[in-house]
């Protein structure tokens, strides 16, 4: 399986880079990576996710101008897209944190509002709603576990993701600099205690006056790191075997000792 991570950069500079621009440049993108079978893209890469006072302006619906423009590349190019997140408005008036899959054929298969909002007493946490549900997505050869950033220090949430089939965790983000190390020890972590892939796209440049870290990374089920990004906006490419969480799983059964979280659970031997 091949996939492709869009690090896009995001930048404070005024009066540059339109979010109208920007996703015209990232739909050119994803077309670019037509030999792919999924792409990936980060969180809030129209907005920016510490652009918290833009949030309400340009949030959109669902099937928003975002959609159409995703929907369309994820069909010119034939590949799997998920499309990072956006700051989606429903119908009552209220805000999510939304990530958006694209099949081949431009079909939108899922979409997951962010469980877990950054920012304690401000920012996300509270201009947004909190998601209820846990997502996953079939693709001809693997499950994909969809999160977003700030999830990624919550393991329980990958805990149910696997328990519902997930095999490769995907995860778009918007991971400031200064907490990187953070982010690459953590991509690991859940890779290694759920036995699975980790695919984490994060943006580059500085918005909002966050430098953000860049460092998307892909890492297997035994936590080896296969393809790191640098700090700036480029592609990060890489092929790995859907095939390896199954044997790694087999070889070394961890997974089957679990015994908290379970209903009910399991007896010690």
């Amino acid at each position: 399986m091949r996939a492709s991570l869009i690090q896009i950069g995001v930048y404070d500079d005024e009066g540059g880079e339109s979010i109208e621009a920007r996703r015209e440049r990232v739909a050119a993108l994803v077309r670019e990576q037509s030999g792919a079978d999924l792409v990936v893209l980060p969180e809030l890469w129209t907005t920016g996710a510490f652009a918290y006072e833009s949030f309400g302006t340009e949030a959109e619906p669902l099937h928003g101008a975002t959609y159409e423009a995703m929907a369309k590349a994820a069909s010119d190019a034939g590949v799997w897209l998920h499309a990072g997140s956006i700051p989606e408005r429903d119908a009552d008036g209220l805000l999510y944190n939304t990530s958006l899959v694209f099949s081949p054929s431009g079909e939108l298969t899922a979409s997951y509002r962010k469980i877990h909002r950054f920012g304690f007493d401000k920012g996300e946490a509270v201009l947004m709603i909190a998601g209820a549900e846990a997502v996953t997505v079939r693709l001809p050869s693997t499950t994909l576990g969809l999160a977003t950033c700030y999830d990624l220090r919550f393991p329980e949430l990958f805990r149910r993701l696997v328990d519902d089939g997930a095999e490769t965790l995907v995860i778009p983000a918007g991971w400031p600099e200064r907490r990187r190390s953070h982010w690459t020890l953590l991509a690991q972590a859940r890779a290694v205690e759920n036995q699975s892939y980790v695919l984490a796209c994060g943006t580059a440049g500085t918005h909002a006056g966050v430098p953000q870290a860049g460092h998307s990374i892909v890492v297997d089920p035994w936590g080896e790191v296969l393809a790191e990004a640098g700090p700036d906006e480029e592609v990060l490419t890489v092929e790995f075997d859907p095939g390896k969480v199954g044997v790694t799983r087999d070889q070394f059964p961890a997974l089957k000792d679990r015994m908290l979280g379970l209903d009910p659970p399991r007896r010690g031997r």
